[in-house]
């Protein structure tokens, strides 16, 4: 450790320079990465309900689809040259309106009623527009994009043109993201530092860092919305707490040492067994993202991992280089810490911490029961305000058309007709079903597939399927809808074995099962490999039992809060909350607990090593967890995207929980199982236990 410290000083400049011609390639990767803004892309590959996606891109022509409204005061020949227009574009397949039926010989009042009543009102038209690419791809939301602005006639709807105003949503908002983050950070810094430069080259080397992560997410190609929009934040409130443990070092050491140097390279030497082994947890909570079927986990989890891993470099390469050649102006601007002794602590856990264990034992069964009946929602629109495109064409189709959620079954072209008549009619007999089309459907009202338009039979009909399209009353990922997708695929695969159920809602009725497994298996994989890690890093079997234990109870009062307030969170805050939350703060545990047993083995009582212990930590775990707290609760307060902002309340209110925890809990746990402890934990020596 010490030649790698003294290598790092001695080179200071080379690194310093070095790091900055490297944020070159990242700011260029980083602009080059691509943002993926539909979720729905991260579900496993191998369902049925994808297998559908790729039939109805490949053989129907039809990547992504988008019922979008056109005013009725354009007339039929603006509307014929306004399609001709979008036709143009790059990726639309096909547009299809009321004109290209009633345009033929084919009258209007031929047409059932129903079918009518969902193509036209006395405001609006319907188009239907086909596009050859996937929903979310950049070409597919370029296309919409384009639609919107060749005419203020038309309003696009459809789940591309809801990656389109996430899009519009993340690009208006990350930069505010993160200077939100950096301002509140920057704050409480200047509060606990004693001095006013300190804090702008630790977040300056956080920067860097940060930008050597989101660079190198090139690698991935894209990564989610989400993942960009916390990715930086996240980074900030995790790996802050490294920078101040050097610094701290730092100017401890030059109070032994002649040389600026050499206290560095003491302060590096201390410094990288201690971070490194901090911020394996934090690597591994994010990891454990990785266990996860849907795909959106492994994102966040690879790209958080790195992110920490960068971290943990910068604070020993760059941040040194940064102290050094600015020491004098350190030293200028030093002022005293504002930051609080918290005295008040030390009484209340030595004389009780046996009624804090017993009140903490009480509230273990309800927390985790509140956490437990949380409500979770997976309505990926709610996200989007209500005066942006999609919300607006989303109202008026469900009030004006009854066009809820929409559902597409592909059944073997050669199905006989009247097995094809009895399905629709089991399906027309279903609970909440609005409406079924299909060329058979249209057969029933005299319209034959030889009369009907070229371009409405090949959406309707390829030489190996036929699609039938439903609507449903049930809001999209609800529990009706759900269950109606199950009673669907019941219907369809007894007529058709190998007949599929795709759409929006079949996709969402899969996340919802998927996810509901991830939440589980995460949750142990994060507990495992944590606990794995603090029984090499403690050297103790009971230790990581009964930490792991502490933060988990945080967790469960932190996810049952939105119980009590009678409110739902978004489900992806549900599933990563627990594992970012353990693996981010059970530091602050390991830190109390290695200072406690520190020590213990210097032959201390217990009650002696605790408070010496509450005096060296609680002021380093205080400033973590504010730092934490004010990275993400500043997100939370400005984001209009709920799924990002949701996130970002658990994260801080979080932060505070576990310090809390941490303080108190924490240090009667370690009191009451003492000597469990000294017995199950290497390093104790028979007879030297007070």
């Amino acid at each position: 450790m010490h030649k790698i410290a003294d290598f790092i000083v001695k080179n200071k400049k080379i690194i310093l320079i070095l790091n900055l011609l490297l944020l070159i390639p990242a700011i260029i990767g980083f602009s080059l990465t691509k943002t993926n803004y539909d979720i729905l892309v991260y579900l496993p590959s191998d369902i049925e309900t994808l297998k559908g996606q790729s039939i109805l891109k490949d053989d129907f022509k039809m990547g992504a689809f988008s019922v979008s409204l056109v005013d009725n005061d354009i007339s039929d020949k603006e509307l014929i040259t306004l399609e001709n227009k979008i036709r143009e574009i790059d990726c639309v397949n096909d547009v299809v309106s009321i004109n290209d039926i009633t345009g033929t010989t084919i009258p209007l009042e031929m047409l059932p009623k129903k079918f009518v009543d969902h193509v036209s009102t006395d405001d609006s038209k319907l188009l239907l527009i086909t596009f050859s690419t996937g929903t979310s791809d950049e070409e597919t939301t370029d296309a919409v994009k384009e639609i919107e602005e060749l005419s203020s006639s038309i309003k696009v709807g459809g789940m591309s043109a809801m990656s389109l105003d996430m899009r519009r949503l993340v690009e208006s908002q990350t930069f505010t993201y993160v200077l939100l983050a950096v301002v509140c950070c920057l704050i409480i810094l200047m509060i606990s530092l004693d001095s006013y430069i300190v804090p702008l080259i630790l977040l300056g080397n956080i920067g860097v860092s940060i930008l050597f992560n989101m660079g190198t997410n090139i690698m991935f190609g894209e990564i989610s919305y989400i993942t960009k929009a916390i990715a930086a934040v996240l980074q900030l409130g995790v790996t802050t707490d490294f920078s101040i443990f050097l610094y701290h070092k730092y100017e401890a050491a030059k109070k032994t040492k002649k040389a600026n140097d050499e206290a560095m390279s003491e302060a590096i030497s201390e410094t990288m067994t201690s971070v490194i082994g901090s911020s394996l947890t934090t690597v591994a909570g994010f990891l454990a993202l990785c266990s996860m079927k849907f795909g959106l986990g492994k994102d966040i989890g690879l790209v958080m991992a790195k992110g920490v891993v960068f971290g943990v470099l910068t604070v020993l390469t760059f941040y040194p280089a940064l102290l050094l050649m600015n020491d004098k102006l350190i030293q200028k601007t030093k002022h005293k810490s504002l930051i609080p002794k918290f005295k008040f602590i030390k009484p209340i856990v030595a004389k009780g911490y046996k009624w804090i264990f017993i009140v903490f034992l009480i509230l273990l069964v309800p927390a985790y029961l509140s956490q437990k009946n949380t409500s979770v929602y997976y309505k990926l629109d709610t996200s989007i305000p209500e005066d942006y495109n999609y919300s607006i064409v989303s109202k008026k189709l469900k009030e004006d058309y009854g066009l809820i959620s929409q559902s597409m079954i592909l059944v073997n072209k050669d199905m006989d007709s009247s097995d094809m008549n009895n399905m629709i009619d089991e399906i027309n007999d279903l609970d909440g079903i609005d409406s079924v089309l299909s060329s058979d459907v249209l057969v029933k009202y005299g319209i034959s597939s030889n009369i009907l338009p070229s371009k409405i039979r090949n959406i309707l009909e390829t030489d190996n399927y036929k699609l039938i399209l439903v609507n449903s009353n049930y809001e999209i990922a609800s529990d009706e809808i759900n269950e109606q997708i199950k009673n669907l695929n019941t219907i369809i695969k007894k007529y058709d074995k190998n007949a599929i159920l795709a759409g929006e809602g079949p996709l969402m009725n899969d996340l919802v099962e998927i996810t509901a497994i991830d939440f589980r298996n995460v949750n142990y994989v994060s507990i495992g490999v944590i606990f794995l890690i603090m029984f090499f890093v403690l050297r103790s079997i009971s230790l990581p039992a009964l930490l792991v234990l502490s933060i988990e109870f945080a967790i469960f009062i932190n996810m049952g809060v939105p119980y009590w307030h009678d409110t739902s969170i978004p489900f992806v805050s549900s599933i990563v909350i627990g594992t970012i939350q353990l693996g981010a703060t059970i530091d602050y545990a390991i830190l109390l607990t290695t200072k406690y047993l520190e020590e213990r083995k210097n032959g201390k009582d217990k009650k002696t090593a605790m408070e010496e212990s509450l005096d060296s930590s609680v002021s380093s775990i205080f400033v973590s967890a504010m730092c934490f707290f004010g990275a993400t609760f500043g997100v939370y307060v400005v984001s209009k995207i709920d799924m990002i902002g949701s996130l970002c309340l658990l994260m801080a209110r979080g932060a505070i929980i576990s310090m809390l925890v941490v303080m108190f809990i924490v240090p009667s746990v370690l009191l009451l199982f003492d000597k469990l402890i000294t017995k199950t934990t290497l390093g104790f020596k028979k007879g030297k236990i007070v």
